[in-house]
């Protein structure tokens, strides 16, 4: 039952900290190419680490949580009025390059695929 809770809590924060980010009106955070990969909460939901990526690359989500480190206390204060929570957990900001890498990939998956078709159109 509790892992229950921790899932659905995590969810609840991830959701509503996207639209805390969407509505920063901060210059150094990228509108819409930042995005959070993934949040863990801890067992006893007092420590958050989220995961940050942004599609321009690892520099960007490094510069993107600088700002949010600084800008901490606004987004636990907002997360607290949203979800109604007594206390918040303290949100620690990691950048991550899954977006950048997923993009890679996917670049390197086309190259494939029109050099296959193009092989097999030449037969």
């Amino acid at each position: 039952m509790a892992g229950y809770k921790i899932n659905r809590m995590s969810e609840d924060i991830r959701r509503e900290l996207m639209d805390i980010l969407r509505s920063m009106k901060d210059p150094r955070i990228s509108d819409g190419m930042l995005s959070i990969v993934r949040i863990e909460l801890s067992g006893d939901a007092s420590c958050c680490k989220v995961y940050v990526s942004a599609l321009e690359g690892l520099d960007a989500a490094k510069a993107a949580v600088k700002v949010l480190k600084s800008a901490q206390g606004f987004v636990r204060k907002e997360l607290s009025t949203r979800l109604e929570m007594r206390k918040v957990p303290e949100l620690r900001f990691l950048a991550d390059d899954s977006i950048e890498h997923s993009a890679d990939i996917e670049k390197i998956l086309r190259q494939i695929g029109e050099e296959s078709h193009g092989a097999s159109g030449e037969s």
